[in-house]
């Protein structure tokens, strides 16, 4: 798949195939939507294109308005939202950022401007909520209208449903935020995960006695938050069962700034203490043990740290997967 910051660049396809969203977590409502598109797309002989935003449009709206805090908590860092679209098949990926031009550009602006000679959409499909333009002023009946006029075809595909649930972003969020991993899985089609580089941090888990490797989450308002058990793709040929915390580490930093650190139950002797950086992970989040925790002391929090390794060796022990 190929990634393209803004359309105006030469490797884009002339014509396309297109969808439009923010696809936060490419849950299974998003997966059906993309098949779609990609059958439409290989029975018109196009291009199927995905156009999604950074940062997510309630972020700056949130921003703008001055209340941070009524942004929606992010389920997947944009790495991970771009590798589940080319799992889905989608040929091209658009990142557009959001910003005040953006946000004040009239629908037909935005249908001529963005869809038509920025990305040559011959079909867009979008989902039955799907509002554009400034002050969401266009929906689906004046997209429609558009293209019967200027001859580009526009589908609308309705909710998808599971066990008589809507699938949606909103759905995941509830579910990783009740530390319901199953349910969150269930919506996703796949067990909840994070991925990236592993960084060097403080090395506080190396002198705790419980080495850690690192992944940062770029967002300061991550869906999932707490100590879980996982399972860690990336670091030999076959998972490996560990215990992590997603969070702010509130006993030694509490500074904001999001990490996953993920401590393997049993680390490969073959691979050597420094082998782990640099390398891509993935940490699958399969079962939340407890929220995070301020511990009064360090002793205190090698104990705590302790006692999730021990309840995750239970976990496993009891639910091998």
């Amino acid at each position: 798949m190929h990634v393209f910051r803004g359309f105006h660049h030469p490797g884009l396809a002339d014509a396309c195939a297109l969808t439009i969203g923010n696809f936060d977590g490419v849950h299974r409502g998003h997966q059906a939507m993309l098949a779609l598109l990609t059958s439409e797309a290989r029975h018109r002989g196009l291009a199927s294109c995905v156009m999604t935003f950074e940062p997510h449009p309630r972020d700056w709206f949130a921003r703008v308005a001055g209340k941070p805090e009524t942004a929606p908590a992010r389920i997947a860092t944009l790495r991970d939202k771009l590798e589940e679209l080319e799992r889905c098949g989608v040929d091209q990926a658009v990142v557009l950022r959001f910003d005040a031009a953006f946000a004040a550009q009239p629908p037909q602006a935005f249908i001529d401007d963005v869809l038509l000679a920025g990305l040559g959409a011959k079909y867009v499909l979008v989902g039955d909520d799907f509002r554009f333009g400034a002050r969401r002023a266009g929906d689906y009946a004046m997209l429609d209208a558009a293209g019967q006029r200027q001859g580009f075809d526009v589908a609308r595909m309705m909710s998808y449903e599971v066990h008589g649930l809507r699938v949606s972003s909103s759905a995941v969020r509830e579910a990783l935020a009740a530390g319901d991993m199953d349910r969150a899985a269930a919506l996703l089609g796949r067990p909840y995960a994070i991925s990236g580089h592993v960084v060097h941090g403080r090395k506080l888990g190396r002198e705790l006695g419980f080495r850690t490797l690192n992944l940062r989450f770029p967002h300061p308002k991550p869906a999932a938050m707490g100590i879980f058990a996982v399972r860690v793709h990336g670091l030999v040929g076959t998972p490996l069962p560990g215990v992590a915390s997603l969070g702010v580490r509130p006993t030694v930093e509490d500074a904001g700034r999001v990490l996953l650190e993920t401590h393997c139950l049993d680390w490969p002797a073959a691979l050597g203490p420094e082998a782990g950086y640099g390398r891509v992970l993935r940490v699958e989040l399969l079962h939340k043990l407890h929220d995070e925790r301020k511990y009064d002391s360090l002793d205190a929090l090698r104990a705590g740290i302790a006692q999730d390794e021990a309840d995750a060796r239970a976990w496993f022990a009891a639910e091998p997967r």
